[in-house]
């Protein structure tokens, strides 16, 4: 079905925007608004002196000096254009009435004329509200025209312009299809409403592209605030991230050292060799502590930097290098630990075909380590298990049937007193969100407990 079409006045509202709640900051007086004005006058006074050498100015009456201040008067009116722009354009209206009463000549005057064509502009185009804007200007043009239409009806602004189109033209006339009374009047009209509503037109011309240049503007703020928002949201999660890897990190091994520990106090004084075993393996876990939490600490002191932006770019020195993050390639060495620990521990990888493991994403074996890394600490700190298995899984079948898995098995129940926090497994169920991954956590029907965090891979992660 055709669009309905619109009314004029709706039409009319459109295009001047009536409805647009948008205010166009008032800019302030500048140097080469005076200029301007200055400028204006100083050409007005010149021109209007000019025509008096060519022909007589009919002032009604009025001195030199009247003249002068009629023309003054106009032209600085164009300083407040855009501080003022309504104000101002009825002003210059009533300026132009006044002026074109007493001194018809002077007001006709192409200074002036180009005064009263940028007052009206300015009153369209630096206006802060539409619709009082669109109401004044409007009343003006109308008005205006009114007055230029009775001047030739009701004064002698017509029989004069008749005489002297009659004397150019010859006694009996011109040869157009109308008489020179029709001619005149139609003209005269003609141009003053171009006059008036081009002022009109061009001034929302204006209007309009400073309202596209605010949008873009508050448009563009609006996208540096979002890329803001943005960045620190971002260095949020990697400090959420970064708290979980040190939770890992550290109940893992403290874990394990308190278990050593405790083994070689009581070990001590009938195995010595089995004690300094264990102290040996203290220190291992401590070293590997202290390493893993300095990277991340870095990595921390890092995101920092670049959050506060203080970093000198003159200072010339190297990035401090990190130790790599902890994959798939080192889960076997993170069951063994636990084994020396005092948990018989097995690992067991699955793949569907030969180094597959090696292919998944850095990001995805991060989290099946980390998860394992806390199950084995949960395992050591809160359960009465003597054995543990770790398998993990890399299934590549085809199209939505590729994930990689990791599986924690023990033989225990939760030991008496030991109750954690439960951030671990909340860590854990964040990481596997995170990946779009799935979690099972708790006891098994025939005994022990399981935690199995399996995610899925896409065709860049195999």
């Amino acid at each position: 079905m055709p669009s309905a079409r619109r009314s004029l006045p709706t039409a009319v509202g459109d295009f001047f925007a009536v409805d647009d709640d948008w205010e166009r900051p008032a800019a302030p007086i500048e140097r080469r608004d005076w200029l301007v004005g200055i400028g204006l006058s100083v050409v007005g006074v010149l021109f209007l002196e000019l025509s008096r050498s060519v022909t007589d100015i009919h002032a009604g009456g009025q001195p030199r000096w009247v003249q002068w201040v009629a023309i003054v008067s106009g032209a600085m009116l164009v300083v407040w254009r855009r501080q003022h722009p309504v104000l101002v354009g009825v002003l210059a209206a009533a300026h132009m009435f006044l002026v074109g009463v007493t001194m018809p000549m002077v007001m006709a005057q192409v200074a002036l004329q180009i005064v009263y064509f940028v007052a009206i502009f300015g009153a369209v185009a630096y206006a802060r509200h539409r619709r009082s804007a669109l109401l004044v200007v409007a009343g003006i043009t109308v008005f205006m025209l009114l007055w230029v239409a009775w001047q030739l009806a009701l004064g002698d602004g017509l029989a004069e312009m008749t005489r002297e189109v009659t004397q150019d033209a010859g006694a009996e006339g011109g040869d157009g299809w109308f008489s020179p009374t029709v001619g005149a009047v139609v003209t005269v009209l003609a141009i003053n409403a171009l006059y008036f509503v081009g002022a009109i037109l061009v001034g929302q011309i204006a209007w309009r592209g400073a309202r596209q240049r605010a949008r873009l503007e508050e448009q563009a703020a609006t996208i540096a605030a979002q890329a803001e928002s943005l960045r620190r949201r971002a260095i949020v999660d990697e400090r959420l991230r970064i708290a979980r890897e040190l939770h890992d990190v550290v109940g893992h091994h403290v874990a394990v050292i308190g278990i050593q520990a405790g083994a070689a106090r009581r070990v001590i004084d009938k195995r010595p060799a089995d004690s300094v075993a264990a102290l040996a393996r203290i220190e291992a876990s401590s070293r590997d502590a202290v390493t893993q939490m300095r990277s991340l600490l870095g990595t921390l002191r890092d995101i920092e930097d670049a959050a506060d932006e203080t970093v000198d770019p003159r200072s010339g020195d190297a990035p401090t290098r990190r130790s790599p993050e902890p994959t798939l390639a080192d889960l076997p060495d993170l069951v063994a630990a636990c084994d020396d620990a005092g948990v018989r521990t097995a690992y067991r990888l699955v793949e569907t075909h030969v180094g597959a493991h090696v292919g998944v994403a850095p990001q995805i074996g991060l989290t099946l380590y980390r998860v394992a890394q806390e199950a084995l600490a949960n395992v050591t700190r809160h359960s009465t298990a003597t054995a543990a298995d770790v398998v993990t899984r890399v299934v590549d079948e085809g199209p939505g049937r590729a994930y990689a898995e990791v599986e924690i098995v023990d033989n225990g129940r939760p030991r008496v007193g030991t109750s954690g926090s439960g951030l671990g497994q909340l860590g854990m169920r964040e990481r596997a969100a995170s990946l779009h991954g799935t979690v099972e956590i708790g006891p098994r029907r025939t005994g022990g407990y399981r935690v199995r965090v399996r995610v899925p891979l896409g065709e860049s992660d195999v």
